[in-house]
C-alpha cells in the first residue's frame, strides 16, 4: 500500500515508491534548483524513478543491499553521463530506503534522510535512519539565517553545505559515486518477529522527527487506524501551522497477511511501481 502528496504545486513530484514480492523500495529525489536542466537535462524526478526502477528490478538478487544500491547508482549514472554533468553538486541525487524479505529475515538500508520502519510483536518498532545529513544542515542554519537568497554569500554558504556531501565525515547520499553505497546504514532481523514495515520519505516522517506529533510506535498505529493519508493530512496542517514549507510526502507499507509468513504478498499481489505520482492525502 502507498501514499504520495506531492509538495509543491506545478513541480513534479519528486518522489518514488515501488513494491515486488521481495521488497519495498522509496527514493526521495533532490538536488532541483534555478538553472538544474543545463546541468542534467533529465530532472529529479527522473533520477529518482530510474534509481527506483532499477534497485525494484535487483532486490531477488543474492547481493548485498549496498552491492544492489552501488550496481544501480552505476547504472543510472552511466545512463545520462554523456549528456549531464553528473558530477556537479547541483545535479540530481536521492535519499533510498529499502526494504528486502527473504531467508527468513528482513533486511533494512538507508542511505540519507529517508527512514525505515519495522514493527514487531510485543516489542518497540525498529526504526532505520541515516541522521547525518540533519545534523550537518542544522549546525548550517543559524549561518543561512537573515542571508538574502540568491545573494553572493548565500551561494557560498550553500557551496560550502554541499562539499560535506558524500564525503568522510559528511553525510551521504545515492547521486553518480556507487561507493557512497558502502556508507548506508544496514541491518535485519527475523520475519517471524515482523508485523509491519514502512518506508517514508523525510516529507512524511516529519510528523515524528520535525513536529513530534507522536512516536514511532504512534504513526504505525496511525497506519494501522486511519491509513497514510491521515499522516500526511496531519503532516500538512502542522506545516501550515508552523510556516514550515511542504516538501514531497510519501509511505509505502506492508502488513503481514494472516497465516502467511512475513514478506510473502497474498496470491494475485502485483507489483507497485509509482515514479512521481501525485495522490490527495486521503488516497490509497
Amino acid at each position: 500500500m502507498m501514499v504520495t502528496d506531492a509538495g509543491h504545486a506545478g513541480r513534479s513530484n519528486e518522489d518514488f515508491a515501488g513494491a515486488v514480492p521481495a521488497g519495498m523500495v522509496l527514493v526521495d529525489g533532490a538536488g532541483g534548483i534555478a538553472g538544474a536542466e543545463e546541468l542534467c537535462r533529465h530532472g529529479v524526478a527522473w533520477y529518482a524513478a530510474r534509481l527506483g526502477g532499477a534497485l525494484l528490478g535487483a532486490l531477488a538478487d543474492k547481493r548485498s543491499l549496498p552491492g544492489v544500491l552501488a550496481e544501480s547508482i552505476e547504472r543510472i549514472t552511466s545512463e545520462h553521463r554523456g549528456t549531464c554533468d553528473v558530477t556537479h553538486p547541483s545535479s540530481p541525487y536521492a535519499a533510498v530506503a529499502m526494504l528486502r524479505f527473504s531467508g527468513g529475515l528482513v533486511e533494512h538500508l538507508v542511505l540519507g534522510d529517508a527512514v525505515a520502519i519495522v514493527g514487531r510483536a510485543g516489542d518497540e518498532p525498529f526504526v532505520a535512519h541515516d541522521p547525518r545529513e540533519v545534523v550537518i544542515a542544522r549546525s548550517f542554519e543559524a549561518r543561512l539565517a537573515g542571508v538574502p537568497e540568491g545573494g553572493d554569500e548565500y551561494r557560498r554558504l550553500l557551496a560550502e553545505l554541499r562539499a560535506h556531501r558524500n564525503t568522510p565525515g559528511g553525510y551521504w547520499v545515492a547521486k553518480d559515486d556507487p561507493q557512497a553505497a558502502a556508507e548506508a546504514i544496514t541491518g535485519s532481523c527475523p520475519a517471524d518477529e515482523v508485523t509491519v514495515t514502512a518506508l517514508l520519505s523525510n516529507g512524511a516522517s516529519r510528523l515524528v522527527d520535525t513536529f513530534g506529533l507522536t512516536g514511532w510506535a504512534g504513526l504505525l498505529d496511525l497506519l494501522d487506524t486511519a491509513g497514510a493519508g491521515e499522516v500526511i493530512r496531519q503532516v500538512r496542517a502542522a506545516e501550515a501551522r508552523d510556516g514550515v514549507a511542504t516538501d514531497d510526502a510519501t509511505i509505502i507499507w506492508r502488513d503481514r497477511t494472516p497465516g502467511q509468513a512475513y514478506g510473502t504478498p497474498p496470491s494475485g499481489t502485483s507489483a507497485s511501481r509509482t515514479p512521481g505520482r501525485r495522490a490527495g492525502p486521503g488516497s490509497a
